[in-house]
């Protein structure tokens, strides 16, 4: 096929930052339309990017030149954009987390499978070389038998970083249906199922709502997790680190402990047990605080998954899987019990 025929749903801070951007720096993509429920964002980003703005998807969708589409919605509308937008036989890639539930997650992953089209999440931990390098080494045995781990992703919270600031959707239940744990901690529940190469069985977890006013979303949350293995760890998501983002992951093997995006300057550093140090400097993982790195490379694996029709790195059984330690943790937090996963 000639050039890939994109759209994106949904004109706040993550299109605008990443989907678009990283869009329009593909050259084989067209970006032919965009559609927000604030119509002048749409209008607005429309206009920089040459692309016909619409106010509703299911009219968007009738446009059969669009071949993908970008889900950057509310989290709780996530799914039924997603499903739209295969049904109408559009590749789609859906901003994480996928859904809101494990039902809402099954379907997409049938609408995908029923209409041949590619579904892909937006896991960018994935992509960053600090964590490509780690698993390599966890994968290759260099590390030896792995015994724990912590990994945490915290910083002040959306409203420095959402278009709409203090009044964001990601304050509000009915949209955002969980807050750090969806907005954060969904990234570090998929990067240590990556990293392992395992999949988590058991949860507990604190998930509180303790630092900011008015909002009823989770903003602080403290997991401990299970592998398969029985590797055991923590995972933290919180909206109330005040000064810099901590994005950082430690592993704890057998003959190594590997440090990753935990020193501002190497992001892997890896201390052998024989006292011997490695440092590696893989290039910043991206940060809201700063711009980061100019891409995700999240845009250009979905474009060339399409593109070269293989399939894609993050799939809809993989955003699910990542997305049921979080939903467990919820559940282990209500019911004060550790929460077994399949």
């Amino acid at each position: 096929m000639g050039k890939l025929t994109v759209a994106v749903v949904g004109c706040g801070s993550i299109a605008r930052n990443r989907h678009l951007p990283e869009y329009a720096g593909e050259e084989d993509v067209e970006i032919r339309a965009v559609c927000d429920v604030v119509n002048e964002r749409a209008v607005e980003m429309a206009n920089m990017y040459g692309a016909v703005a619409y106010a509703d998807y299911h009219e968007m969708f009738k446009d059969e030149e669009i071949d993908a589409v970008s889900v950057c919605t509310p989290n709780a509308l996530h799914a039924p954009v997603s499903i739209a937008a295969l049904e109408a036989g559009k590749h789609v890639l859906c901003e994480k987390p996928m859904a809101t539930s494990s039902e809402e997650a099954e379907g997409m992953i049938n609408a995908a499978e029923k209409s041949g089209k590619k579904l892909m999440i937006a896991h960018n931990q994935r992509f960053v070389p600090s964590h490509q390098k780690a698993k390599e080494l966890i994968a290759s045995g260099e590390a030896g038998r792995i015994y724990s781990f912590r990994t945490t992703f915290g910083h002040g919270g959306p409203e420095g970083w959402s278009v709409d600031g203090k009044r964001s959707w990601f304050f509000k239940k009915e949209s955002a249906f969980i807050g750090a744990m969806g907005d954060l901690g969904v990234h570090k529940s998929d990067l240590i199922r990556y990293l392992l190469g395992e999949e988590i069985s058991e949860v507990g977890a604190l998930v509180e709502n303790s630092a900011k006013e008015n909002i009823d979303v989770d903003d602080n949350a403290v997991c401990i997790l299970k592998t398969n293995s029985g590797i055991i760890g923590t995972l933290t998501a919180s909206w109330s680190y005040v000064s810099s983002e901590d994005n950082s992951t430690i592993i704890y093997g057998e003959n190594a402990i590997l440090r990753l995006e935990d020193d501002p300057v190497n992001s892997l550093i890896v201390h052998y047990k024989n006292g011997e140090i490695v440092k590696y400097e893989l290039g910043q993982i991206q940060s809201n605080d700063d711009g980061g790195q100019t891409s995700t490379h999240v845009i250009e694996n979905f474009v060339s998954s399409v593109l070269q029709d293989r399939p894609v790195p993050v799939s809809g059984e993989e955003g699910k899987k990542s997305l049921e330690v979080i939903l467990a943790a919820l559940d282990s937090s209500e019911t004060k019990q550790l929460v077994q996963l399949n």
